[in-house]
């Protein structure tokens, strides 16, 4: 029998680790299954190289719970370990066994999938046991060992009468972590760590259903049997190469990944690349909602096939931390507890190669199949739209698939745009101006008065828009967007046929000066114009500049754009060619005359949702009086 001190530079080892190096007491379960894993691809790389002169075989790894003796059972048929490998490698803290087999082995084993980075996972045990038993027999041809500790620095190591080869670790679970002995609490842990292990993993046993034999009876009740239970998928898709999976194959995956939704993805995108890192996955493109922060937290990071964390702030861009799939790396450079992302030079090479590919497919996706590409825009662009702002590799290839839909369907690349509207939407600088709308319905009005000028006018109504405009506009020098209902259009376009007002320049006088005395002047701008007599006599416009920064700021709200508050202005409009305008002009009373202007920018009020409250109960009352 040997006894002795665990060689650790510190006397307190366990609680570090309990408190510190681990902040999340349930990925103990991880970090074993990952030790079984990784014995058992040693096994195989060692066999499949002629240097373990054994049967592989078919190895599992199996958990058992113990319920009523307060203990967990882990077991692999891997390499396990002789009683000098268990002096080097459990009582000796953080020298890793897998660091070392790489190095060993580096130019054979580097495809084996070894997880193991940091020595401390299966001290990791210790978080939810009171005492931990290691029984483990090597596959040389040496005798079993027996190794327990009690959480203190005392271990004991004694020869074990154990004859299959492999290790079982026993954990006798403490008082204050016995949810841990619940059937339901394991099997939803190996489900989130370790649903896509490579090495099948069994827990307990299921039902499963004999088929109805040909000459059975209309009674006939269905019979059922005990078979084992395993919870992974040894070979997930991201593990595959493309070539080898169907449509099909990506979305029978996808819902394996999110059994809860419901409905298939639009498209996905599959990395794969050895060099300069490794990095394999899958991403896909969900039906997007215009709410930027709930969709966020849906990719799913891995290591080796161990589940890591769904946070892949760094690694993933942030406009893609949108989309739903799986991250696969042995590169990503994680803190001990493998809960934290560490600084690292490859982080952003992955994150600059993921924007690459899904730049790469997207313009694929486009070029191969443009209408169905078009078809699927809306569902997508509040994600392109945001790479656009965020990420500056993205923007630099995004002219080639990003798309302007007008009110009517049609869409346009930017650069098909500008050639569409080159020859009549030009303001008095010589600049293209794009009109664009952001709600179709609040905005029919002003959508129709462009198209009966024959102008195009976008849709544009992601809350992100503001934004875009203002960068397209910085790096497009000849090129301005305009809402449809800001500066009047007839201002804004530069036309040959400009309107003649009916007033004389005096009479225009007088009818400002009528208007600014009972328009508010906090909020409104009185502006006149000559316009077709059969257009609305009063139109409400907002300018483009403060209605686009306060549209910025309502975006940010202090938080992705915040720019501070802005006040609500607009231009009250009046067409000097309407008959109301003349109207007001020769009406003596004053009253009537007020009447006549309130009711007048009340009407213009709703036209772009801005009469409420009194506001609205007043142009209620005003309007019945009216028609009585």
């Amino acid at each position: 029998m040997t006894t002795g001190k665990i060689n650790v530079s510190v006397e307190n080892i366990f609680p570090l680790i309990k408190k510190f190096l681990y902040n999340d007491h349930e990925i103990f379960l991880r970090e074993l299954v990952s030790n079984a894993t990784d014995a058992t691809l040693k096994l195989k790389h060692l066999t499949s190289i002629g240097e373990a002169k054994i049967e592989y075989g078919n190895p599992i790894i199996e958990v058992k719970i113990d319920k009523e003796g307060k203990k967990i059972h882990l077991i692999d048929q891997g390499l396990g370990m002789t009683a000098e490998e268990v002096e080097k490698y459990i009582n000796q803290i953080a020298f890793s066994g897998a660091e070392e087999f790489l190095e060993k082995y580096k130019d054979s084993a580097k495809d084996s999938g070894i997880i193991g980075h940091f020595g401390l996972g299966f001290y990791s045990a210790f978080m939810v046991a009171s005492k931990v038993e290691i029984i483990t027999k090597s596959y040389k041809d040496e005798p079993a060992a027996h190794w327990s500790c009690d959480g203190s620095p005392e271990f004991s190591l004694v020869p074990s009468d154990k004859t299959d080869r492999g290790t079982e670790i026993i954990l006798h679970i403490a008082e204050d972590s016995l949810e841990f002995l619940e059937e339901v609490k394991i099997r939803e842990l190996l489900t989130k760590y370790n649903k896509f292990m490579p090495i099948p993993i069994k827990f307990g046993t299921k039902k499963e259903a004999l088929p109805k034999p040909e000459d059975a009876k209309e009674d006939y009740k269905t019979e059922y049997i005990e078979v084992d239970n395993f919870i992974n998928n040894t070979n997930p898709a991201w593990t595959k190469q493309p070539v080898d999976l169907t449509d099909e194959d990506y979305k029978d995956f996808y819902r394996e990944l999110y059994p809860m939704q419901f409905e298939d993805p639009l498209f996905n995108i599959h990395l794969n690349v050895d060099y300069p890192f490794n990095l394999t996955g899958i991403l896909y493109f969900p039906k997007m909602s215009a709410d930027l922060q709930m969709q966020k937290d849906k990719i799913q990071m891995y290591q080796n096939q161990v589940f890591v964390t769904d946070n892949v702030e760094g690694i993933v861009p942030e406009f893609l931390g949108m989309l739903k799939g799986v991250i696969d790396s042995p590169d990503i450079p994680l803190n001990v507890s493998r809960s934290g992302l560490q600084a690292d030079s490859n982080v952003k090479k992955i994150s600059n190669y993921i924007t690459r590919k899904v730049a790469d497919k997207l313009k694929s996706l486009f070029t191969e199949n443009r209408e169905d590409f078009e078809k699927k825009w809306n569902d997508i662009k509040i994600v392109l739209e945001y790479g656009m702002l965020s990420e500056p590799k993205f923007y630099e290839k995004s002219g080639d698939f990003i798309l302007y839909p007008t009110v009517d369907d049609n869409y346009y690349t930017l650069a098909e745009l500008k050639e569409a509207i080159t020859t009549n939407q030009t303001d008095k600088n010589g600049k293209l101006v794009i009109l664009y709308a952001s709600n179709k319905d609040a905005q029919h009005g002003y959508i129709e008065i462009a198209k009966e000028k024959g102008y195009k006018v976008m849709l544009l109504d992601s809350p992100i828009v503001s934004h875009l405009i203002q960068k397209l506009e910085s790096d497009n020098e000849n090129l301005t967007f305009v809402r449809v209902d800001s500066d009047h259009i007839d201002k804004l376009i530069q036309k040959e046929d400009t309107q003649i007002s009916k007033l004389s320049e005096d009479e225009s006088t007088q009818l400002k000066t009528v208007l600014e005395e009972i328009v508010p002047k906090t909020n409104y701008s009185v502006q006149l114009e000559p316009m077709d007599s059969t257009a609305a006599p009063f139109i409400i416009t907002q300018p483009e500049f403060m209605r686009r920064m306060k549209e910025m700021s309502q975006t940010g709200g202090g938080g992705m754009f915040g720019m501070g508050n802005f006040p609500e202005m607009y231009n009250l409009v009046v067409n000097t060619n309407s008959d109301l305008a003349t109207t007001i002009l020769n009406t003596s009373d004053k009253l009537a005359q007020e009447s006549l202007v309130k009711q007048a920018l009340d009407l213009a009020k709703i036209s772009q949702g801005l009469l409420k409250g009194e506001e609205l109960t007043a142009f209620v009352k005003r309007s019945f009086e009216l028609i009585k």
